[in-house]
């Protein structure tokens, strides 16, 4: 193939994904309350499933500090437009990560043939990875950060004559960056795996800073959830795990690296 013949291809490929992207943004204009109501506006609200359990718990052990988002606050629009432009921009964002897989497949459908067989595998088994742990860290931070974050910086105080009124663009970009901060996060033993291959990291240096790791992560998961050590350790235990697990995976490409240079 030559090169304009590539450039065709790929246009075709973007083409598919474009007109993917479109039509899953008009759904979600179309069902704008379910993806308002139901998943935006949701962690602000007592009814909220993480919300509820705190709750429980809180009632379970006595303990009042663990009930969060209890008094739900109110989010303001300041601009003429401000609804109108958040509901496009959100439609398509909502459209761009429903249609994300198939904009992969067709990515790959473009990449495939340039592929040997070892590198098709070895492909498919990070896209693997990689997806499964971006989406288990989104709905970590969508379930256990995010309503914490909020519970915290929409009741926070520096005093008595500031009142917290929450901008509808100031919530959604808050939301969003934790969500996603969460997701790419979640891709730490993916990221140790790569810098381990190409020498970057090793065991002996992760090990090394294992306890400054786990300061960090104690440091920051104090700071976002009620001043309670169940909340805390709810938030830090899934993160140390993953810099544990990263451990154990640059271990293993070492092993590797040591066995083939024999």
């Amino acid at each position: 193939m030559s090169f304009l013949e590539h450039l065709e291809v790929l246009r075709w490929h973007l083409m598919r994904s474009i007109i993917a992207v479109m039509v899953l943004a008009v759904v979600a204009f179309i069902f704008y309350n379910f993806i308002f109501d139901v998943i935006i506006l949701a962690p602000k609200n007592p009814e909220f499933f993480t919300n509820r359990m705190f709750a429980r718990l809180s009632d379970l052990t006595g303990v009042e500090s663990l009930k969060i988002n209890s008094k739900p606050f109110q989010i303001i629009n300041i601009n003429m437009a401000g609804q109108f432009a958040t509901h496009i921009s959100v439609s398509i964002i909502a459209g761009i990560i429903a249609s994300f897989p198939y904009i992969f497949y067709e990515f790959w459908c473009f990449l495939k043939p340039a592929l040997y067989d070892n590198e098709k595998k070895h492909a498919r088994g990070s896209i693997f990875y990689t997806s499964f742990l971006f989406a288990i860290g989104v709905l970590f931070g969508y379930y256990l950060i995010t309503p914490l974050s909020v519970h915290f910086l929409g009741s926070y105080s520096i005093s008595s004559q500031v009142l917290n009124q929450i901008n509808l663009n100031s919530y959604i970009s808050s939301i969003t960056s934790i969500v996603l901060a969460s997701g790419v996060i979640f891709e730490l033993p993916v990221l140790i795996y790569f810098l381990s291959k190409i020498g970057l990291v090793s065991p002996e240096f992760l090990k090394k800073y294992r306890k400054h790791a786990v300061v960090v992560i104690l440091t920051l998961s104090a700071i976002i959830t009620p001043p309670d050590i169940f909340s805390q350790i709810l938030v830090c235990m899934p993160l140390v795990l993953l810099y544990e697990i990263g451990i154990k995976i640059s271990k293993r490409v070492q092993k590797k690296q040591l066995v083939a240079s024999e």
